[in-house]
């Protein structure tokens, strides 16, 4: 900065807010060389290896079906989002969006970890396993370790936010706030398995689980946006009040589903199917399916697995009070 009397000239500005060495945030300097530290280049890892996966799988036509469709929404989904940061990072917009890039970046990329690491395992288990040895199969056998990879990348990130030594994060990278991104996450999960009306339909329990499922979803989602747009002061009582409380009615409701829905999938009295071997769906499964029987099973741990969550984030948030 030079001075001359009556003036003032500013000739160079650099803000950095990160503490380790060469990892300093993209989210004040905008300029190209930010690609060049670890922090830009692990983005652009996560960028190149998600649009090589789903263009390998587009370009072999190696997808199908639900589970497919899962797969390259994830990728893309992915791909797409550390496209934005990297663009608004790069050209200095952070300030000039309605967003908290305290919380924004470590959101996107928590549930990139989750997406592709679902898509990971699900589609070699559903799809790649199942095609005969060729161009397509090659294409998908390379797919998966891009996926693999990308995975890797964004565990590292979400690692660098959150273990590095004095550095400023947000509620999304706190406990509750990852909590947050796995409960919705697995919710989408679970939507993506009773997909088909089949699983519910004409079953008024069945439907009230299926609510359940909607309405922690649609809840979760509230606190995590109200925190992206840095909006928490809208709530007319304390957020961590609010929080503990959406998260308690959470747990209420996510009680009813985890004893209902396997009660009345797999329970004979309740006109269930006990056994797989009752399902014909899965005595005929087609490759590149999951069976009916095992989209309840499913939907049956997934229950369990996000109630697990909700209950460690209450526990966890009732401290916080």
């Amino acid at each position: 900065m030079s001075v001359t009397p009556g003036t003032v000239t500013v000739t160079h500005t650099t803000i950095k807010t990160s503490v380790w060495p060469g990892l300093e945030s993209l989210t004040i300097v905008g300029c190209r060389r930010a690609l060049i530290r670890p922090l830009g280049l692990l983005r652009l890892l996560q960028l190149l290896s998600t649009c090589l996966t789903f263009s390998l799988v587009a370009h072999g036509r190696a997808w199908m079906g639900s589970m497919g469709n899962w797969c390259m929404f994830s990728w893309c989904f992915c791909f797409s989002m550390t496209l934005v940061i990297l663009i608004i990072e790069l050209s200095g917009l952070q300030n000039r969006i309605p967003l908290s890039w305290l919380n924004f970046p470590i959101t996107c990329t928590s549930y990139g970890v989750l997406f592709c690491l679902s898509s990971s395992i699900i589609y070699p288990i559903t799809y790649v396993r199942f095609l005969a040895y060729g161009y397509a199969r090659n294409h998908a056998v390379s797919a998966t370790i891009f996926s693999c990879i990308a995975c890797v990348s964004y565990i590292t990130e979400v690692t660098w936010t959150q273990e590095r030594p004095g550095g400023i994060t947000g509620y999304m990278a706190t406990v509750p706030g990852q909590l947050k991104v796995f409960e919705s996450f697995v919710a989408c999960v679970i939507f993506l398995f009773i997909s088909n009306p089949y699983l519910y339909k004409f079953e008024p329990v069945l439907e009230w689980c299926v609510a359940v499922y909607a309405i922690c979803f649609i809840l979760t989602m509230v606190t995590i946006i109200l925190n992206l747009v840095n909006c928490t002061n809208i709530v007319p009582i304390p957020f961590s009040t609010f929080l503990t409380g959406i998260t308690f009615l959470c747990v209420l409701l996510y009680t009813t589903a985890i004893v209902l829905w396997p009660l009345y999938q797999f329970s004979e009295g309740f006109h269930g199917q006990p056994h797989r071997t009752m399902d014909a769906t899965c005595l005929y499964k087609r490759p590149h399916s999951v069976c009916v029987w095992d989209r309840r099973l499913a939907v049956s741990v997934l229950t369990g697995v996000n109630l697990l969550a909700y209950m460690a984030d209450f526990i966890y948030s009732g401290t916080k009070v």
